[in-house]
């Protein structure tokens, strides 16, 4: 059974990344890491992200990550996991996850129907993923499944998102974008990170961000404004066909039908927690 890709890229970016994104800019994840003695939300977001892969090094997050500066990454672990072990920290990340639901969602929308069907088609969209060459998304399917609705739906929103997220870095590296360049021609569209986020999340500095802009410049991806080129466009347009082709399967598996009605359910649970303040104002925005 095939899909059309463009429905599948538009529920993965409307319906499925965004909600398991709302861990990372969440107060309660602050909050339950705190308690776990980890303070920095540097450290947070890479520990909660990589424990799946067990206490990990610097050299296996940057090379699973990507567009992460190493020596970030390097600043926390794996010095983080003699604070807490990978098995804390994915425990502490699922209570953040709940309390998360909770606050942005409300108890009515987590015990209703809507749920536990957004939850189930999530989870068999999962069963389509694959495993090789995928190393995020391995690590995340050896996970156990949790029993409340909402729990579900996010863990099956992590399998879908790392999922998609390992097959792109196939097709970052197929077309030569590193790192930085990825970054700043994402921001490029308007749908990437703001410059503020670039370099609190990912470490990079002005400098930076700058020399990949240059290179993209005499690649003929970005005109002297920083805007895409219509090379740049086409770039990114090839950069998307390429991971929707490379994460086909889930959403074939799902079907037509399926992927229409995650898109809905999902969806309308995304709007919610955009309207709850889920996300920083700042977040998006051009270099």
């Amino acid at each position: 059974m095939t899909v059309d890709p463009r429905a599948a890229r538009r529920v993965w970016h409307g319906a499925v990344n965004p909600l398991h994104a709302t861990v990372y800019f969440s107060p309660d994840s602050a909050a339950v890491f705190g308690g776990l003695g980890i303070t920095d939300r540097v450290a947070q977001n890479l520990a909660a992200r990589s424990a799946a892969m067990g206490a990990v090094g610097a050299g296996t997050v940057a090379a699973a990550f990507y567009n992460y500066r190493y020596d970030l990454i390097a600043r926390h672990l794996p010095a983080v996991w003699d604070t807490a072990t990978p098995e804390q920290v994915l425990a502490a990340r699922l209570r953040a996850v709940d309390a998360t639901l909770r606050r942005l969602l409300g108890a009515e929308a987590l015990a209703s129907a809507e749920m536990a069907e957004a939850a189930e088609l999530a989870l068999r969209a999962a069963e389509g993923c694959t495993r090789h060459g995928r190393v995020l998304y391995s690590a995340h399917a050896d996970l156990a499944l949790p029993e409340e609705a909402h729990l579900r739906l996010w863990h099956a929103t992590t399998l879908l998102r790392e999922h998609r997220g390992d097959g792109h870095l196939t097709a970052l590296l197929t077309l030569g974008l590193d790192p930085l360049e990825a970054l700043v021609s994402h921001s490029a569209t308007g749908k990437g990170f703001s410059p503020k986020w670039l370099k609190a999340t990912r470490g990079w500095d002005q400098e930076d961000l700058e020399a990949a802009a240059g290179r993209l410049r005499e690649r003929g991806v970005l005109d002297e404004s920083g805007e895409l080129t219509v090379a740049g466009k086409e770039l990114r347009e090839e950069l998307e066909s390429q991971t929707d082709r490379l994460d086909a399967a889930p959403y074939a598996h799902l079907g037509a039908a399926g992927l229409e009605r995650l898109g809905e359910l999902g969806g309308a649970f995304v709007m919610t927690a955009f309207a709850a303040g889920a996300f920083p104002a700042d977040l998006f925005g051009k270099v």
